[in-house]
């Protein structure tokens, strides 16, 4: 089994688990920003968001939300951030989703992109493209 994140979700390397099931391995992220960062992944091998099934993605955001309230009781967190990064960004190259404790002034940012492109000048052009490709889509 080459995929990393396969090996840590079925247990065949080692990890922090805090909970499994027959879907998803949750288990502590190594480099966390915040004590009790935790990713989620599917057992199956899944790389991109499109490609989790329903079971799958109503698994996800199930242990997501659970996550969520256990990390606000244990912490007294003033926030929780859901992350996921796709594509090139996925260091991983196995779907993951990161439960990251936040708190005020934790320095913890979504910053502006380096490449700005005018985006917010094109709402209107952007909101009628997707929309369109939406429809056609369905």
């Amino acid at each position: 089994m080459n995929c990393l994140g396969c090996r840590l979700a079925t247990g065949l390397d080692p990890a922090y688990i805090v909970y499994e099931d027959d879907v998803v391995c949750c288990f502590l992220d190594i480099d966390p920003f915040h004590e009790g960062h935790t990713l989620i992944l599917p057992k199956n091998h899944v790389v991109e968001l499109e490609e989790l099934d329903k079971k799958t993605l109503m698994a996800v955001m199930d242990v997501a939300k659970m996550l969520a309230s256990v990390l606000k009781q244990i912490y007294k967190v003033d926030g929780i951030s859901i992350c996921q990064n796709g594509g090139s960004c996925n260091d991983l190259n196995h779907f993951h989703l990161h439960v990251i404790p936040r708190f005020d002034g934790d320095g913890f940012s979504w910053e502006e992109s380096l490449r700005r492109q005018n985006a917010d000048k094109r709402l209107d052009e952007v909101q009628s493209t997707i929309r369109a490709f939406i429809l056609k889509s369905t």
